[in-house]
């Protein structure tokens, strides 16, 4: 795993997740993938039914991640994902968070 260094800026990616993905443990999946991953963020569900994602590592990890998240869990149907970079600087995030609906 290419995990950023300590003194490295590591990339931050905000996400968009559209489609069946609220109500069938998407997100536990997803909070599962992203510690395991090393992938620092937070994840919330939003009330028009989208999961939104703050995602922060390497190159290399979040690539990892966007592929998982396209393709999630078997009871999750993922119908579009939105990838925006988030120029920095920004903020150091220390672990993955699950936070409330928006």
């Amino acid at each position: 795993m290419d995990s950023p260094d300590k003194n490295e800026t590591p990339e931050t990616l905000q996400v968009q997740v559209q489609g069946r993905i609220q109500g069938v443990g998407y997100r536990d999946a997803c909070i599962r993938y992203a510690w395991a991953q090393g992938i620092t963020g937070w994840i919330r569900n939003r009330v028009d039914g989208s999961v939104e994602l703050m995602l922060q590592g390497s190159k290399g990890q979040l690539a990892d991640m966007c592929r998982w998240l396209r393709h999630g869990i078997p009871a999750a149907r993922v119908d579009k994902l939105e990838v925006s970079e988030v120029p920095p600087p920004s903020p150091r995030l220390e672990r993955f968070d699950r936070l409330s609906t928006l």
